[in-house]
């Protein structure tokens, strides 16, 4: 297995950033949001410490283990989703709606939320269906019960056995471990979903399937908005370096998108980093082109273990991100090993193995000689403010612990 960072830079074509992804959304989104009770603003936390030992001017790191009490960032896409899903076909004001055409509507969600929250109208007894590795499915297991639906959530062969009992604890979700990677499974849940007439809720793009993976990119720009919002508190009017996760690359799509609606020329220098076994985005940047990675790849990062980047989101990704980067397991093991005991006297921060690849990669960019000109080329140096997203908390506490005691 290899062990070695890899660390491709793009053209940067740049051109017209979507307009789906630009500050009115952003204000709509945000708006939804905070109508939810469980709302509040996760942290942003100044690892001053490490940025001093890195030799970089500042660290920022937006601790997403806090949203929602479900301990990571997914619920914010899969929420809004559904919000307009069911906004679009009852309206606002349509607790009394009947079932639509091709919907199971008599199904009734057992222990589905009590009192089903104005933002789902129509919700109630609603079937939802999605694929995940972990915390997409989480967050829509979540909004289906806020709905006063149910779920049915499809996960790859391999998942572990806490994730599923996790998703399986939210109101009446009916999780199965499918004997397929990540993207069959997918597949196979868009089938089942068109066979029940159930809503399918899925955070990757393919032919026929945008408009629903586009509203869950739209659902990220709460997070990227409080953290511009929290650096500018800080005194940092805007970051010059970024690092964004992919697994299909909605999240990275969707921040990146926004950046590139804000800052134009200014765009900061935007980092995708994947799994070194399922890096589909690195390899179609290299290729011109989408390509998929095949067979089962194996990662303790279970949200980037993703073989194909999302058609909706891959244009995106191509035109505007600097940099490619493929990590192995050892890099966000570090990762979750710093942010546990922090450097110096840095706050620390529980991140789980999707979470803390950021943290590693850009610890070893600085410190391993081996990657120096890496460094260089990306301009990590004393005037780099960087912004980090810690996508997750201790979602595997068994490995988490293995890994940070």
């Amino acid at each position: 297995m290899n062990q070695t960072i890899t660390v491709y830079q793009g053209k940067r074509p740049g051109g017209t950033p979507p307009s789906f992804l630009g500050e009115d959304a952003a204000k709509k989104v945000r708006a939804f949001h905070r109508s939810l009770e469980e709302y509040c603003e996760t942290p942003l936390v100044s690892l001053d410490s490490m940025a001093k030992r890195l030799g970089v001017g500042g660290i920022y790191v937006k601790d997403e283990s806090k949203r929602f009490g479900l301990n990571a960032f997914k619920a914010l896409g899969a929420s809004y989703a559904v919000h307009e899903l069911l906004s679009a076909q009852y309206g606002q004001n349509a607790e009394n709606a009947g079932g639509a055409a091709g919907m199971n509507a008599g199904s009734a969600a057992g222990t589905a939320a009590d009192t089903v929250h104005p933002a789902f109208p129509g919700g109630k007894g609603k079937v939802f269906v999605t694929a995940t590795d972990g915390n997409h499915g989480k967050g829509v297991a979540w909004s289906a019960w806020k709905a006063g639906g149910r779920a049915f959530v499809f996960m790859p062969k391999g998942s572990r056995t806490c994730r599923v009992e996790a998703i399986a604890a939210i109101g009446e979700t009916k999780v199965t471990v499918t004997d397929w990677n990540y993207d069959d499974t997918v597949r196979y849940a868009w089938n089942f979903a068109k066979e029940n007439g159930y809503y399918f809720v899925q955070d990757t793009g393919f032919d026929g399937y945008t408009q629903i993976p586009d509203l869950i990119a739209q659902g990220y720009l709460t997070m990227i908005g409080e953290a511009l919002e929290q650096l500018a508190k800080k005194g940092v009017e805007r970051p010059t370096h970024v690092f964004l996760q992919a697994g299909v690359g909605t999240m990275a799509g969707g921040v990146l998108g926004y950046l590139a609606n804000r800052y134009g020329e200014k765009l900061p220098v935007t980092s995708i980093i994947e799994a070194d076994e399922s890096a589909c985005v690195l390899a179609s940047a290299k290729a011109g082109e989408r390509v998929a990675i095949g067979g089962n790849p194996q990662t303790v990062m279970a949200g980037l273990n993703c073989g194909e980047v999302s058609i909706c989101i891959w244009p995106i990704l191509r035109d505007f991100a600097s940099f490619y980067i493929s990590c192995p397991d050892w890099v966000t093991e570090l990762g979750m090993r710093t942010y546990a005991h922090p450097e110096g006297s840095d706050q620390p921060v529980i991140s789980g193995e999707s979470g803390a690849v950021g943290l590693g990669l850009i610890m070893s960019l600085c410190e391993k000689p081996e990657y120096e000109e890496a460094r260089k080329a990306m301009g990590l140096n004393e005037d780099a403010r960087i912004l980090l997203i810690s996508t997750e908390g201790n979602t595997d506490p068994e490995h988490y612990d293995a890994v940070t005691r």
